[in-house]
């Protein structure tokens, strides 16, 4: 008796999941989650891509500000020899 409502329990719980999660629910489940993967990979290509961009600009700006101290250190100098 105990082996007969263990297995009909079991078989309860497996129709109960099949039908819960049909061939077609699977599917929608499936489209939604590449579509989500998808957009992800998208964020992400544009994420890498804008900070990509912004550490160009720094390196620029750091360029630009190492040459303006070299400038700079040359006047002092130039004006320290006048003197």
């Amino acid at each position: 008796m105990r082996i007969q409502t263990i297995t009909l329990a079991a078989v309860a719980v497996l129709a109960l999941g099949a039908a819960a999660c049909s061939p077609s629910d699977e599917k929608k489940t499936d489209d939604a989650g590449d579509a989500v993967q998808e957009e992800a990979a998208q964020v992400g290509s544009a994420i890498a891509a804008g900070a990509s961009e912004a550490a160009q600009e720094i390196d620029e700006a750091t360029d630009k500000l190492a040459q303006r101290a070299d400038n700079q250190k040359a006047e002092t100098a130039t004006d320290e020899k006048g003197n």
